[in-house]
């Protein structure tokens, strides 16, 4: 067995600049039970459980299994005594996100810049080597709970090996001969990378977090949506999406707007011990209406939509996609009604999108499936159609 050892980081030397975002590195789950929710999204979602971590590796403190599926990386951690963090926080908020890790060339100096712009440290550079290479990883603290790692990777561990198959980190290992491993090589669900995260906030502080995204880590703001366009006869909120210099990371963040009823947002914090946190991660696919039969097939829970919507999407669709130049949808429109699928388009294209319902029994956490066929938005057609069809299941839990 390889011995991991885990001693202060120290920098590389690389002159590039210390906030360039590379990519997605992973996103850590704070769970009950990494075991079982392993198997749940194996089972459901199509992941691999490609890599564990636990006692039979050494691990003495907690259990943590790496799911992959394209370029997606999950990473589920439960901790194996009542003192370890992933325990206090499964108590207070369920499993949930608690880190959207992001690639960097230099953790260690891209931590130091971050802390520099204003950031607070969620916790210094540490580095895990064995002989094959180093992880090196530094925490900033972002809205509530969360966290982004920074994260940079060489010799075994790189980015581009560990994309093909490659070990995550050392005291890892690869998980050999599992049946549900097979069963989705043979059965995939298509998808390929987290299109993008969303984060709900406190009413009052989505500009505080845009600015720090600004400030801290250098993203931009991409798009704004505010209570005129999300918005029901109930419950409203707005948002605001920043992105990364490259566009290649996307952090939409929500709050609650006044309403006569309990927004959706409202709603997740007061499940979520008042705490602001990741609502929902977007997984993109190249084949919406392929993994959204599979997702079904495999007993996936998604919101449903009236018949109405149907009738009335085709023309606002064409429409505006006619306006523009660009050809109509090419996936067959009975089957996207069929599956659920909600579509919207802009002066870029269309996309086609659908929302689970909540992935645990706290209404917190869910996953939307995007297929982007030029459009680079957000679905601000359907706003009004999926916030009613989330009303419907709100006052199912008596939260509305």
């Amino acid at each position: 067995m390889t011995t991991a050892q885990t001693r202060p980081a120290a920098a590389t030397g690389t002159t590039t600049d210390p906030l360039t975002l590379i990519d997605v590195d992973h996103v850590h789950f704070y769970v009950g039970n990494a075991k079982q929710a392993a198997y749940f999204y194996a089972s459901t979602f199509g992941f691999q459980i490609d890599q564990v971590r636990d006692l039979t590796t050494g691990s003495r403190d907690e259990a943590s299994y790496l799911l992959t599926q394209g370029n997606i990386r999950l990473l589920l951690t439960s901790g194996l005594s009542k003192n370890h963090p992933a325990c206090k926080e499964a108590l207070l908020y369920g499993d949930g996100v608690k880190d959207i890790a992001l690639t960097v060339f230099d953790a260690e100096k891209a931590w130091r810049q971050a802390v520099a712009n204003g950031g607070t440290s969620a916790y210094e550079p540490v580095t895990t080597s064995d002989a094959s290479g180093s992880v090196t990883r530094a925490g900033i603290q972002t809205y509530g709970r969360a966290v982004h790692s920074l994260v940079s990777r060489t010799g075994a561990y790189e980015l581009t090996k560990l994309k093909q198959g490659g070990a995550f980190a050392p005291g890892f290992r690869k998980v050999e001969s599992l049946t549900i491993n097979d069963f989705n090589r043979r059965n995939p669900c298509g998808l390929k990378f987290v299109d993008h995260c969303v984060g709900n906030v406190e009413l009052g502080k989505m500009n505080d977090w845009v600015k720090w995204y600004e400030d801290v880590l250098g993203f931009k703001m991409f798009k704004h949506f505010d209570d005129a366009d999300i918005s029901t006869e109930f419950s409203a909120l707005m948002s605001k999406v920043m992105a990364s210099g490259n566009h290649l990371i996307k952090m939409p963040i929500n709050e609650p707007a006044p309403g006569k009823k309990k927004s959706q947002i409202q709603e997740y914090l007061e499940w979520h011990d008042m705490t602001p946190g990741v609502q929902h991660l977007a997984l993109r696919t190249d084949d919406e209406l392929a993994s959204v039969a599979a997702l079904r097939a495999r007993g996936v829970d998604f919101l449903s939509l009236p018949d109405a919507y149907y009738e009335r999407v085709w023309d606002r669709v064409n429409t505006t996609l006619t306006k523009h130049g660009h050809k109509p949808v090419k996936e067959d429109h009975q089957r996207i009604r069929d599956l659920g699928v909600l579509v919207d388009a802009d002066d870029e294209g269309y996309l086609l999108q659908l929302f689970t319902k909540p992935l645990q029994d706290r209404p917190t956490l869910f996953f939307e499936i995007i297929c982007r066929r030029g459009s680079q938005s957000f679905g601000k057609g359907n706003f009004k159609a999926l916030f009613e069809a989330l009303e419907i299941e709100q006052e199912k839990r008596g939260n509305l």
